[in-house]
């Protein structure tokens, strides 16, 4: 029976973040499915093109809410690094929408409107779903509890508190090993500037 609480209590715990990645989720699809279908019914941009583009758009909208919403309470890493791991982990889900529209395009020879949009529709439901498991795997990850704000708001704002304490922010500010900034980010003394 405990097994079944612990279950049903990860389940709750996940509601909020889950409603919140489809509200995000929701305007990123506006804006991926909206603008292709306009790209290319509209304007007669090549189906390919046109998802690529709608894509762009909605991948900046997404991140930004993702970051500041959706996984707030995760802890963030670089903005650097978290923006460029974001990109990739969207192009994997561009390829994913790309390759449903590729194989109904041009695999099936279907090439209406109707059969173009349920293709985009498709690919970008392929390709949400492989987002979400990635995102909260390498891009917002789970930290230390109370750790996650402060470490999200230093990441923001590139200032770090160089007597946190915690495991996740001694990990942020390198204090484990006596230095200011995570490992990734300071130089090795033979790649220093010279003066």
């Amino acid at each position: 029976m405990p097994r079944m609480v612990s279950l049903r209590q990860r389940f709750a715990d996940l509601i909020p973040e889950l409603a919140k990645f489809g509200v995000v989720g929701l305007a990123g699809s506006v804006i991926d499915l909206g603008g292709a279908a306009y790209l290319h019914g509209v304007l007669g941009v090549g189906p390919m093109v046109s998802k690529g583009i709608a894509i762009i758009a909605a991948t900046v909208v997404t991140y930004l809410g993702s970051r500041f919403w959706t996984f707030r309470h995760r802890v963030n890493q670089a903005l650097l690094r978290e923006g460029v791991l974001f990109a990739a982990l969207n192009i994997v889900g561009l390829a994913i929408a790309e390759c449903v529209i590729a194989f109904v395009t041009y695999g099936l020879d279907m090439k209406g409107t109707l059969a173009y949009n349920a293709a985009s529709v498709a690919g970008t439901g392929l390709g949400t779903i492989f987002r979400y498991f990635s995102y909260k795997k390498w891009v917002f990850l789970a930290g230390a509890p109370g750790a996650a704000v402060a470490a999200g708001e230093a990441a923001v704002s590139g200032h770090v508190d160089v007597t946190e304490t915690s495991e996740t922010g001694a990990a942020l500010t390198g204090s484990a090993e006596g230095e200011y900034g995570p490992a990734w980010e300071r130089l090795d003394p033979a790649d220093a500037p010279r003066r």
